[in-house]
């Protein structure tokens, strides 16, 4: 349309100001104070790290493009006030305002009624406001908290870099307290996960490899910050995943007009744990790459990028549709240089920062999948094997205390060298957790609380395992 908001923006002379750009109102004198955290100990200091903008300079974004966002959160929920504004845009008012009273210049925004002590002025688009706000929308979808630039957020990723954080063979063994795991593995998990380097744990299936890869995440007690969305070439990408990025609750305690967007860190980030990013066999090329959804005309950040600060789990490694190959070429790059490239089509291509802790699982010998050449790029391979009977009998132990399942003496023997030996198959961890339950279920079906018995667990057996022996061709 001839009169696009970007003409208005950047050619429109403002009676306020004489010229194009904005006049910013003086910056609040409230206290800033951090929100009390519900994970402890909470070494990440968001305030220092991540202040509130004062000043719309300090946001690092354009005029215009604050603007445009106001016009377009206006577009979908309204009537809205200054307060609510401010909630839903992350920004002070003080930002805020100035943008309101420059579009109602332009005739692009109204006030909607009179001024109430309880809810604030209410504004809403003029039907001009409208037809600009949907031009906006049709050209960039995103409407939601304001976005943080690149650049701010390469700063805010190495400041709470996840190798900068203490691991010690105490937190390790903290970690897996309650976990029957070798203390090999464990010695050789601990220095992996502070080298900086990628992981390789392979394996027979049913080994724990995956329970616990998961379980890394025990060793980070701190949080970190995840931007909602990042400001780039012009263009926003969502980043803030509520699937993933798990927000530490704050206390949103309001103090008259106050409310945490005028005190704590930066509430265009998340304060969250740190994130575990887990992918298996579902795991395609695409979902490494920026997303972009032409419906609502929206970018989305990959999954590497949503796992920065946090850990990036890919499981069953050479299950996916694409080659092993072309999976681990990809990680090139990110591995050896710290940062991954990404582009937003039409040649737009950005730099981001890669710190995470990158972990490839697999039941398939590494040599199967990746030369040696690329195997020497991955600092730490860890093998994991079948458990011994001491050990199988510690796991069944803590599933039946897990499940409130009564011990009975010699049970575990009679399962360990009366249906495994004979029928050669390994001990694995996941047998133990595996066959009481299918017992279990037996029982409950029957409405019976009878104790477990060998005939039940030679069911339980035949239950679970396939009869390769009676399988007619």
């Amino acid at each position: 349309m001839d009169n696009s908001f970007f003409d208005f923006l950047d050619h429109k002379p403002s009676e306020e100001t004489g010229a194009g750009t904005l006049a910013v109102a003086s910056t609040d004198d409230e206290p800033q104070q951090v929100a009390a955290q519900a994970q402890k100990p909470q070494p990440l200091q968001a305030v220092s790290l991540a202040p509130k903008p004062q000043t719309l300079q300090e946001t690092g974004l354009e005029e215009r493009f604050l603007a445009e966002l106001v016009t377009k959160h206006l577009y979908s929920s309204g009537v809205q006030t200054l307060r609510q504004l401010v909630e839903k845009l992350a920004l002070r008012g003080s930002i805020i305002e100035p943008l309101l009273h420059f579009l109602r210049k332009e005739a692009l925004v109204e006030i909607l009624g009179q001024q109430s002590d309880q809810s604030g002025i209410p504004y809403t688009l003029t039907d001009r406001g409208r037809h600009v706000a949907l031009d906006a929308i049709n050209q960039r979808g995103y409407v939601g908290p304001a976005p943080i630039t690149l650049d701010h957020y390469r700063h805010i990723v190495a400041a709470q870099s996840i190798h900068q954080t203490t691991v010690t063979r105490s937190s390790v063994d903290q970690a897996y307290e309650s976990i029957v795991v070798r203390k090999e593995i464990l010695d050789q998990m601990g220095p992996a996960v502070i080298s900086g380097r990628s992981i390789f744990i392979y394996g027979p299936a049913g080994t724990g490899k995956t329970y616990l890869s998961q379980r890394l995440c025990r060793l980070f007690g701190d949080s970190c910050l995840i931007p909602h969305a990042l400001y780039v070439n012009e263009q926003v990408v969502q980043l803030f995943d509520p699937l993933i990025h798990h927000q530490i609750a704050e206390e949103a305690a309001v103090d008259g007009a106050h409310s945490m967007r005028e005190s704590g860190h930066d509430p265009r980030f998340a304060l969250c744990q740190r994130p575990v990013v887990i992918t298996g066999g579902e795991l395609s090329m695409d979902m490494l790459d920026i997303f972009y959804d032409a419906a609502t005309r929206e970018y989305r950040a990959p999954l590497q990028l949503k796992a920065n600060n946090g850990i990036f789990i890919i499981d069953d490694m050479g299950r996916q549709h694409a080659s092993p190959k072309q999976i681990f070429n990809r990680w090139i790059v990110p591995l050896e240089d710290k940062h991954d490239y990404l582009s937003l089509g039409a040649g737009r291509h950005f730099q981001t920062p890669f710190d995470q802790v990158l972990v490839f699982s697999s039941n398939i010998n590494p040599l199967e999948l990746a030369d040696e050449a690329f195997l020497r790029r991955i600092g730490y391979k860890i093998h994991f094997s079948y458990v011994n009977p001491q050990e199988y009998e510690e796991i069944w132990l803590q599933v039946c205390a897990e499940k409130n399942i009564k011990f009975v003496s010699g049970l575990v023997d009679f399962v360990i060298n009366d249906l495994h030996r004979p029928r050669q198959v390994p001990l694995c961890p996941c047998h133990p957790r595996d066959l009481l339950g299918i017992a279990m279920d037996r029982l409950r079906f029957q409405g019976q609380e009878s104790e477990l018995t060998p005939e039940l667990m030679t069911w339980a057996w035949n239950t679970y395992f396939v009869r390769m022996d009676e399988i007619i061709n």
